[in-house]
């Protein structure tokens, strides 16, 4: 007679640097998660901000059922946020296990308290807590990619095409090199235009470090001269283009549309399905430049449960207290906001 196997409990642990392997293979076949549920965003956190790291997981008979990114920022501008996952489009739990799914959850609560935090957030696509406050100010944008470019290119709105043929016909062409330098001139100038502070160079290059091949710069050139550049992820047949920027040459070419083009080219060629433009805030210019390429807006819903906080905080430049700091930002010379900005924006998440 056989005896039966008793199933183990469920546990939740933290990761450690010898699992990434493990939390990665999980993620990679987990409908829920994303690019930002990848363990390599705890080493850019904790390395490049100095950022505390929660990377849970709960396991049950040796198999990993469901992670949960978060980190911490405490600043004394910004509040104290226990976050998942800051600096990226989304985060919170993934996994199907819905007894995994709370364990977690329940985790992540504890510890928000235990931190004594102002907030918990979780960045999702739909409600997981309907009863937590939710900012709704973000959409992402994301459609398939044709295996023919001249069937991607024919999809663009026939005004967009234009702009993307007027770059062709300034004879822009594209490289793809990561020279780290060309992108960060072409994204700071970009950044201080609008008047927010910039992420540090050591940013980027852990970026580049910690994802190799699946973290690519791909930069524009009018001759010898770089117009615009960006940094895009690439995660499950998606290229999801996530930092870019240019100077006055970008908007008189017509750069930028010509340089995302070229990714979605690239990225056709080299095999991708789909094309992820990432998130931009309702009512601003990027959220309509996004929808002028006929992609169709999808809301992200970040939730918050509240605890030393009364209120979902705002830190967005849209806020009508930022309006004189970012009028004086712009004001700023580049070299000075270059120096200034990582000390900022490092907190803001």
């Amino acid at each position: 007679m056989n005896t039966p196997v008793r199933a183990s409990a469920l546990s939740v642990h933290t990761l450690d640097a010898a699992g990434h392997g493990r939390w990665d293979a999980f993620v990679a076949a987990c409908p829920q998660a994303s690019f930002f549920h990848r363990a390599g965003w705890q080493t850019v956190l904790e390395r490049a901000f100095g950022h505390p790291t929660w990377f849970m997981y709960a396991q049950q008979d040796g198999r990993i059922e469901a992670v949960l990114p978060l980190a911490e920022i405490k600043s004394r501008l910004f509040g104290h946020s226990l976050s998942a996952l800051p600096f990226c489009v989304q985060g919170g739990v993934a996994g199907d296990n819905p007894v995994a799914r709370a364990a977690l959850d329940q985790a992540a609560q504890a510890l928000a308290a235990k931190l004594g935090v102002d907030h918990l957030e979780y960045r999702h696509r739909e409600a997981q807590h309907p009863d937590w406050p939710a900012s709704l100010r973000y959409a992402t944008f994301r459609k398939p990619l044709s295996a023919e470019v001249e069937q991607n290119l024919l999809a663009i709105p026939r005004k967009q095409r234009a702009m993307i043929r007027k770059g062709i016909s300034a004879s822009l062409t594209s490289v793809v090199d990561n020279d780290l330098d060309r992108f960060y001139h072409a994204y700071a100038s970009s950044v201080h235009r609008l008047g927010t502070p910039v992420f540090g160079r050591r940013y980027f290059a852990t970026l580049q470090q910690v994802f190799g091949d699946d973290c690519e710069l791909m930069s524009v050139r009018h001759g010898h001269n770089t117009v615009c550049a960006v940094l895009s992820f690439y995660f499950r047949g998606d290229v999801l283009p996530y930092y870019g920027g240019g100077g006055d040459a970008a908007r008189r070419l017509a750069g930028n549309d010509f340089m995302y083009w070229e990714l979605m080219r690239r990225a056709c060629e080299r095999g991708c399905t789909g094309f992820d433009f990432g998130r931009s805030k309702l009512g601003t210019g990027s959220f309509d430049f996004k929808k002028n390429w006929g992609f169709e807006a999808q809301p992200l819903r970040y939730e918050y449960q509240l605890h030393r906080a009364v209120a979902v905080p705002d830190n967005s430049p849209l806020n009508p207290k930022f309006r004189l700091f970012i009028r004086l930002w712009r004001a700023l010379p580049l070299a000075v906001a270059n120096r200034l900005g990582p000390h900022i924006v490092r907190n803001l998440g």
